[in-house]
């Protein structure tokens, strides 16, 4: 008879020094290593945006007894040069009023520095104006809003020496885009700080991603209805030397191109001033996009309630109070919006007091402007859009139709016949 003898190991016991010993360290080492992703001074707050006229540009060349007179008499001259820029900016024909120094103080709300040299008894600069859109705006015959698009999040992407970055570390693109100034832009921007978890959520990889789920809980941190994502690549040919820049305007979680182009300067020190030129290049793209209806939010993003929700607020016992057209009239108000070409004020007035002739149209009101271009009309009407639309076309204007919207433009004169009258 044999005997056998099995042994077994005993299973190990994970003692509490161990823990400490080995664990610890490894969960110290990761949140360290989160930490070093957003800890840093790497943010840089936007400028102050507010809806004020900014007039850039300016240059002066002053003197004085002192330095701060020489600077005192150059900012007087830069109010006076900037009213009658801004002026011939908003009101395409005849000459600024005279306004004295102390009028001009009280609706200039602040004087910007872009370059200047302060000398014992002179200063020269380059100045930018801005001036209130309330005070001013009363003296332009401007008075309503500016249209602007749904809020869009800002994801500046920076590429240099290969690596693509947007907050991981302070850029010149992401300063660039600090100073800024959107007021007088038709893009409502909302740009981040790029301080605390910017770095985390709004990164290079995150601009390149199309989970719609993810898009959404970022925009919701922020607010935003979708994202634009300009993009910034940068090539030095040599140190010190010259700088190539591809810049391209794109937008939506699918990374929609808008458009590209190129700009070059000399050496590192322009490269702030091309920055700045490409964001204004970047700015008209989207603005035209705006207006071409390109730049909207993307469907997919919309959380919509459910049918359930919606069908249990309408109410079988209201049915008879619903609006039935009959013959191109309703019995209930609707909102009809116009869009319009602008070139100056006189051509905001006279659309209003157009729309506003015309019978069954209860009120009109240029809700979203820009002179220049393309502004829109809400009109409060009790007719539909057919019936809006002949009468229009019967005064002699051009209409295009869309979805609850109507585009109208002054039709062309009839070309003369040939060998004249006689």
């Amino acid at each position: 008879m044999t005997n056998s003898l099995s042994l077994t190991r005993p299973a190990p016991k994970i003692s509490r020094a161990w823990i400490a010993g080995i664990l610890l360290p490894l969960l110290l080492l990761l949140g360290a290593i989160v930490y070093a992703q957003i800890e840093g001074d790497r943010g840089i707050p936007p400028v102050a945006s507010g809806g004020d006229f900014e007039v850039s540009g300016i240059k002066v060349d002053a003197s004085g007894k002192t330095a701060q007179e020489a600077r005192a008499n150059a900012w007087r001259d830069a109010q006076r040069k900037g009213w009658e820029k801004l002026w011939s900016q908003v009101n395409r024909s005849g000459a600024a009023p005279k306004l004295s120094d102390s009028a001009l103080d009280g609706i200039v709300s602040a004087i910007v520095v872009e370059y200047e040299q302060i000398g014992p008894r002179r200063y020269i600069a380059t100045l930018g104006v801005l001036f209130d859109r309330a005070r001013a705006g009363e003296l332009l015959g401007v008075s309503g809003s500016v249209m602007r698009s749904a809020p869009m999040l800002v994801v500046p992407v920076y590429i240099s020496g290969g690596s693509a970055q947007t907050f991981e570390n302070r850029t010149p693109w992401q300063a660039a885009w600090a100073r800024y100034r959107t007021a007088e832009s038709v893009v409502d921007y909302i740009r981040p700080h790029g301080s605390g978890a910017d770095s985390l959520l709004v990164n290079a990889a995150q601009s390149g991603r199309r989970s719609r789920t993810w898009w959404r809980l970022i925009l919701d941190q922020f607010g935003a209805a979708d994202v634009v994502v300009p993009v910034a690549h940068i090539e030095r040919q040599y140190p010190g030397g010259p700088i190539t820049g591809r810049f391209a305007a794109r937008f939506g979680p699918d990374s929609r191109l808008l458009g590209s182009f190129t700009l070059r300067a000399r050496n590192s020190d322009g490269l702030p001033a091309m920055l700045d030129e490409a964001i204004q290049r970047l700015d008209r793209i989207y603005a035209g996009a705006v207006r071409s209806g390109d730049l909207r939010p993307d469907a997919s993003l919309i959380i919509e309630k459910p049918a359930a929700i919606v069908e249990e607020l309408i109410d079988d016992s209201l049915a008879e109070e619903i609006p039935v057209e009959s013959g191109g009239l309703t019995t209930g108000a609707q909102i009809i919006s116009i869009q319009f070409d602008t070139p100056d004020v006189a051509a905001v007035q006279s659309g209003e007091r157009l729309l506003r002739g015309i019978p069954g149209v209860q009120s009109a009101s240029t809700a979203s402007l820009a002179l220049g271009g393309t502004s829109v009309m809400q009109v409060n009407a009790t007719i539909d859009i057919e019936a809006l639309r002949g009468a229009l076309e019967a005064r002699g204007w051009r209409v295009q139709q869309g979805a609850g919207v109507l585009r109208i433009s002054r039709a062309q004169a009839p070309a003369s016949p040939p060998g004249g009258g006689g």
